[in-house]
């Protein structure tokens, strides 16, 4: 079920000539929100949890990159830029650094590169407004539901009696993909236990009923490639 818009290749050999590598532990952070930004990334190897800190102290998890995606690239041609958002690492990873100002400079002497990296660029911005209209037009139970397809999409794994999320994540976790809290979490996901539509075995989430979550929303049925995760 994993069907992802890979970066275009021409962006992913700028990074690999310059071969400058960063290992960054897990638990640290690449950047954080409201620093200075001069560089963007290209994950050799691991995963990264990209999230922004909401105005009532609450953090909001957008993504989880993993190898081969950008990040940082909001910064882009913006003067003094500061990043917008904080990038987690939440696994040992290898993680490729260009200088913000060689990959500006690169695009501007390509045209044809810069055409496909805007491509890509209004891939990510449409994954971006599909989450938000998710989380503000269906409330906190239907930002779980989407999420939890999401999910599906991005680490589904098909069993015979539904779909795993191949990605262990605590009720805290998915809380912060839904912008909610861990305590409203725990009871949707009972009620959802209860129905029958979902399973959880040793931190896994298998869904039993993906159609049942669709209908709640009102699914659009939105390509796989857009309702995703990662």
């Amino acid at each position: 079920m994993n069907e992802n818009l890979e970066i275009p290749s021409g962006i992913k050999q700028l990074f690999i000539e310059k071969n400058n590598v960063r290992i960054v532990k897990k638990g640290r952070f690449l950047f954080q929100e409201g620093k200075s930004a001069h560089e963007l990334y290209l994950i050799k190897r691991g995963r990264v949890q990209i999230s922004k800190v909401i105005p009532d102290g609450r953090e909001l998890s957008l993504r989880i990159c993993t190898n081969d995606d950008v990040i940082g690239e909001l910064t882009l041609f913006c003067k003094e830029a500061t990043y917008m958002l904080s990038a987690k690492v939440l696994e040992n990873s290898e993680i490729f650094v260009l200088g913000k100002e060689i990959f500006e400079e690169k695009l501007s002497g390509n045209g044809d590169l810069t055409i496909t990296w805007l491509k890509w660029i209004q891939h990510q911005n449409r994954q971006n407004q599909t989450k938000f209209r998710d989380l503000i037009l269906h409330g906190k139970k239907g930002a779980l539901y989407s999420t939890l397809i999401r999910l599906t999409n991005s680490y589904g794994k098909s069993l015979e009696n539904g779909v795993l999320i191949d990605l262990p994540l605590t009720n805290q976790e998915l809380a912060n993909f839904c912008g909610s809290s861990r305590e409203v979490v725990n009871r949707l996901l009972s009620d959802l236990k209860k129905e029958g539509v979902l399973v959880v075995d040793k931190g896994y989430i298998i869904v039993l009923d993906l159609n049942h979550l669709k209908d709640e929303i009102d699914c659009e049925n939105c390509p796989v490639s857009i309702c995703r995760i990662n």
